[in-house]
């Protein structure tokens, strides 16, 4: 599976290793393109999977605000709801 955003492959991994939870597709760190993201300081804590972190997306020296997202320690009742 590939993220791809104006032509751009800026992420790449199996179908397996990546996690759909409410129609949002999550790719392992290790899939995206190395130097396309860059934190961003938007604060977000999910109820359910805990404190978010935001990433701008760069691309050709364009930066565009807060198009990626993680967990990077969710709540143990979210890792028991999606399973993995």
């Amino acid at each position: 599976m590939q993220a791809v955003f104006e032509g751009r492959v800026v992420a790449n991994a199996d179908d397996s290793a990546v996690v759909v939870i409410e129609g949002n597709r999550y790719f392992p760190p290790t899939a995206v393109t190395e130097g396309v993201l860059q934190e961003s300081p938007t604060p977000y804590t999910c109820p359910w999977k805990g404190e978010c972190q935001y990433y701008s997306l760069r691309v050709d020296e364009q930066v565009h605000k807060d198009l990626a997202w993680a967990y990077p320690e969710p709540y143990p009742s979210a890792i028991e709801r999606v399973g993995v």
